[in-house]
């Protein structure tokens, strides 16, 4: 959402040679990407301090529009979470507090600081990069900012460990007017070049789209008509066994079906050896699983498992007269706890 709006502010933004600028248009599409993700701002913090330094009527600009649509957009914000909270809740600052002060995004991996300069930005450019390198020598000065922005971006990224793909996408709007500058320079090379992005990209969308990581959506549609075939449908349970948050919920099942996956909660205590419980069944899975479901009575009818766990559980599957009865395929680069399939187990 605030890549789109970052689209949409961008073309109201006052850069020379713009026939639709309007300050009060940009700030105000800023200012709600802000509240709805305040990440957004990153982006924002060289334009709008560019836009500030050109602008002669400095104070005015400051009082009759920043401070104005800050304050409301601000004032709105509090009054829906003093709504769904039922308290003050500056939600802005307790993202800051989680993700900077605190640094707890970390518990969900990290990497280097190099990370978005040597894997991220390439990955999300995709075949984009050399034609936006080529674009950059290319573009008027008067991009210049465009690309700062790019910059500025990636640095601030680069400096929070827990670092992913998707925090950058709002920069791909600024990247691809350098893509354009490129293409439109190729003159009698402009149409194989737009065939290759055109092709290149198809390709990768088609198959991460259709093909890659697929198993997770396909196990929980079978969950689904689980739950309209079975003929006993209060009786169903379904335990997921799989790296917490690997598949959707009841956004796909929209059924009251007892589930239950493994756990992950980021640690708010401080605790210096803190393990979830993913964490903890995964040192062990045998043992965990001995320990929780020591009553038979307790079972879930169903467990959904990816491929590479199945060995190692074998023996708890079989004294608990599991069965297979389906298999997904997810993916041809399984890694870590990650199998090429998913099986779905069905207690007998």
């Amino acid at each position: 959402m605030e890549t789109v709006l970052t689209i949409i502010a961008l073309f109201y933004y006052p850069l020379e040679g713009s026939k639709s600028m309007n300050s009060v248009k940009y700030s105000s599409l800023v200012a709600l990407a802000f509240v709805i993700r305040p990440t957004a701002i990153i982006p924002w913090i060289p334009l709008v301090f560019r836009h500030f330094w050109q602008e002669q009527k400095k104070l005015d600009l400051i009082l009759h529009q920043f401070l104005p649509i800050g304050f409301v957009t601000l004032s709105l914000s509090l009054i829906v979470d003093r709504i769904f909270f039922g308290q003050w809740t500056l939600v802005q600052y307790n993202f800051l507090k989680f993700n900077v002060l605190q640094n707890l995004g970390t518990f969900y991996g990290s990497h280097p600081w190099h990370w978005y300069f040597s894997q991220g930005f390439p990955a999300v450019l995709g075949t984009h990069l050399p034609f936006f390198i080529h674009g950059c020598f290319l573009a008027p000065k008067r991009y210049r900012i465009l690309l700062v922005t790019v910059l500025w971006t990636l640095l601030v990224y680069s400096m929070l460990s827990h670092k992913e793909f998707r925090f950058i996408y709002p920069v791909l709007p600024f990247c691809m007017v350098f893509c354009g500058y490129s293409l439109n320079h190729l003159k009698t090379w402009k149409k194989p070049a737009l065939s290759f992005l055109f092709l290149s990209n198809m390709l990768l969308a088609l198959y991460t789209g259709l093909v890659h990581q697929r198993g997770t959506l396909d196990v929980m549609t079978h969950v689904q008509e689980l739950c309209y075939n079975k003929p006993n449908k209060s009786s169903a349970s379904v335990f997921i066994m799989m790296p917490c948050h690997s598949t959707p919920y009841y956004s796909h099942v929209h059924y009251p079906l007892p589930m239950r996956f493994l756990q992950c909660p980021p640690d708010l205590t401080g605790k210096s050896q803190y393990l979830d419980e993913a964490d903890i069944f995964y040192l062990n899975p045998l043992n965990w699983l001995d320990k929780e479901f020591h009553n038979d009575s307790t079972l879930p009818t169903h467990l959904i498992i990816f491929s590479i766990l199945e060995e190692e559980i074998s023996t708890f599957l079989i004294s608990s007269n599991y069965e297979r009865t389906a298999v997904f395929f997810h993916t041809h680069l399984p890694e870590g706890r990650t199998g090429s399939h998913i099986y779905v187990y069905e207690r007998k």
